[in-house]
């Protein structure tokens, strides 16, 4: 069981705000603060590429701290400065030519349909969007029906943007090793919210971000690539991190997953994101799952019960993220209100998940999104000023 208070006198931000935008970026726990700042006044006081000699084993240890969060190999991480750079750099690795097959899910981020959108283009592949169940996850049966050799490569999220649902991860991870078809999972959103097994799930290649439930800074973010997908992929940047100089007109490329890494980086940032994963596994990822789902199904009954919101929320299973409007009241508007209040909260627009919010035909939303150092009188909060509007 987690203690609230204790992680809540660990949290500054918790003094000051009501922080539901754990979906956008969390509040870091002071030991993490703390990691970040301590690393740069060593830095400023004796100079960058001396602390990062004087700090290599902790930096290194961090790939055995991810590893061990999301039930991996130190070899199949890679440190990267977002979720975002960690899914597009496995993603242009690899090989699509004309007639190849990409299919995804209805609530694929925009990011990732623009990179799609991109090799459609180059290539003349094709993107294809597999139905949804009646609950709003993705249909694992209609995406077995779907499969063919065609099919290069099922890339879906594991948590979306905009609203509650938790796609079924493991599922669909059985139906493509049942095929031999790579399996790119997006989990920005999952990492820090639940438990992630990648075996367990079975995609080839999981990228996830430092700031999101993971609650760590800005700027760090990480990619898994299983080692036998690894020679499948060709990294479109290389540096003399990613790989060596090895002769005057050869370079071999490191065997393991640092290739995707480029050497300029934050250390940092990189010793911050490791103590968010070391404080995230101290807690418990279980516990952790187990509030944030019982914190947003308060917060979805209780908005609910106010005339005038509506709640657009799906998915058999919902997690943290809960998505909503209030009548006679933009998006914009709401998220004033609640600002005023010291009460943060983010907005998700129709481009952010335009094959999703355009089939359910869904304006601006409101989204606030839960964490484990939430409270209920945090959100009954929240629940007064929108019902007060």
């Amino acid at each position: 069981m987690i203690d609230v208070a204790a992680v809540r006198s660990e949290t500054p931000g918790a003094e000051s705000v009501v922080h539901f935008n754990n979906a956008g970026a969390s509040l870091m726990p002071r030991p993490v603060v703390e990691t970040i700042t301590s690393y740069l006044e060593e830095e400023a006081r004796f100079g960058g590429y001396e602390t990062a000699e004087a700090h290599a084993g902790e930096l290194s240890a961090v790939y055995d701290t991810l590893a061990d969060l999301v039930r991996a190999d130190p070899g199949e991480i890679a440190l990267m400065d977002s979720a975002t750079r960690a899914w597009d750099a496995a993603f242009t690795a690899m090989r699509f030519a004309q007639g190849d097959r990409i299919l995804t899910t209805t609530s694929e981020y925009a990011s990732n349909v623009i990179a799609f959108l991109r090799v459609v283009e180059r290539t003349g592949a094709v993107v294809e969007v597999v139905p949804d169940r009646p609950t709003g996850e993705i249909d694992v049966e209609a995406l077995e029906n779907m499969l063919d050799d065609r099919v290069r490569l099922i890339a879906i999220n594991h948590v979306p943007t905009n609203s509650g649902l938790v796609n079924p991860a493991a599922d669909v991870g059985r139906v493509a090793r049942a095929h031999g078809v790579p399996y790119l999972l997006d989990a920005c959103q999952s990492v820090g919210q639940m438990p992630v097994d990648v075996d367990g799930i079975g995609c080839d290649i999981l990228s996830a971000t430092s700031r999101k439930f993971l609650r760590g800074p800005r700027g760090a973010g990480f990619l898994y690539v299983r080692r036998s997908m690894l020679e499948r992929l060709e990294p479109v940047t290389l540096d003399l991190h990613g790989a060596r100089w090895v002769a005057s007109d050869r370079y071999e490329t490191v065997p393991d997953a640092r290739r995707f890494e480029l050497w300029e980086r934050s250390p940092a940032l990189v010793l911050g994101m490791g103590r968010a994963a070391a404080y995230a596994m101290d807690v418990g990822l279980d516990d952790v799952w187990e509030r944030v789902s019982r914190l947003a199904r308060l917060l979805r009954a209780s908005l609910s019960s106010i005339p005038g919101v509506t709640v657009h929320d799906i998915g058999s299973v919902r997690g943290a993220i809960v998505t909503f409007t209030v009548d006679g009241h933009g998006a914009d508007a709401v998220k004033a209100a609640l600002r005023g209040r010291s009460i943060n909260v983010s907005i998700v627009t129709p481009g952010a998940a335009r094959f999703d919010m355009e089939a359910r035909d869904l304006p601006d939303l409101v989204r606030a999104s839960v964490h484990y150092f939430n409270t209920e009188d945090e959100i009954a909060r929240l629940v007064d000023v929108v019902a007060g509007l």
